[in-house]
């Protein structure tokens, strides 16, 4: 852990490594609605970080599938009318059973279609938002993305809100924190950051604090990544040993190796 981590940080560190202990103790059923590009990075990175992942779209399945899950992931991409009716039924299911879940608004900013759909689902209120900085500027209806709009967004309508970056932040509206974790490499390869979405729904699932959540996800994939890159030959190796790294990762590398401030 970087020598600048303040007291705050070091206690979120800390609550990450032990979530991260728990997932792997309890093996959380996430259920994840993502677009047909991320599923299988997505179902391989959760089997590999602990987790055991199920991925229909299926409007007559989902509300099965979401009644079982220990959390659920939706993630807007390849938006098509079947994932359209199953993100409205899966909510539907989650919202009677309890069902903590964390929305990916994935390109809101392109389509005005989409945008009013998202904003539509967030009254829901998922645990978690992720999205970039332009996808979080947009559902907030601001003209440029700042840190003070996901403060706002976090108050207002979710619990926390995640902006990714080459820095990540993730903050409740009151507490921010800034993960400095990763590689370039990340954006190199199709679906991690939506595979990032469905973790975090995993550590929803052992956590009741969305923020701890948000930040262990974070915190596995951008240590897993530093890692991967080390012998990756490429994005397609890289791909696979992102695998591995997350399935080696302890909670004790979680406190050795976050760079949080």
């Amino acid at each position: 852990m970087t020598t600048d981590t303040p007291p705050e940080g070091l206690e979120l560190v800390t609550a990450a490594s032990e979530a991260l202990a728990v997932l792997r103790e309890r093996s959380p059923r996430v259920h994840v609605i993502t677009n047909t590009v991320a599923q299988p990075l997505a179902a391989n990175l959760l089997v590999a970080a602990g987790a055991i992942p199920s991925m229909t779209v299926s409007a007559e399945e989902v509300p099965d599938f979401v009644a079982r899950a220990d959390a659920l992931a939706v993630n807007l991409g390849t938006l098509d009318g079947e994932r359209r009716s199953a993100i409205s039924g899966a909510l539907d299911v989650a919202a009677e059973e309890g069902v903590a879940w964390v929305l990916d608004p994935v390109f809101v900013d392109v389509s005005p279609t989409r945008l009013a759909f998202a904003r539509e689902i967030l009254v829901r209120e998922p645990w978690v938002l992720r999205g970039n900085p332009a996808e979080i500027a947009a559902l907030s209806g601001a003209d440029d993305y700042a840190p003070e709009v996901a403060d706002r967004l976090a108050m207002e309508v979710v619990s926390v809100v995640v902006a990714t970056g080459p820095s990540d932040l993730a903050t409740n509206g009151t507490r921010r924190a800034e993960i400095r974790n990763g590689s370039p490499m990340l954006a190199q390869v199709s679906g991690t950051g939506c595979a990032g979405t469905a973790l975090t729904g995993a550590f929803l699932a052992v956590t009741n604090d969305p923020l701890v959540a948000a930040v262990a996800a974070l915190l596995m994939m951008g240590i897993a990544a530093e890692n991967a890159v080390q012998s990756a030959e490429g994005p397609g190796s890289f791909a696979w040993r992102l695998i591995d790294a997350v399935h080696a990762l302890s909670p004790a590398d979680i406190v050795r190796r976050a760079r949080l401030v």
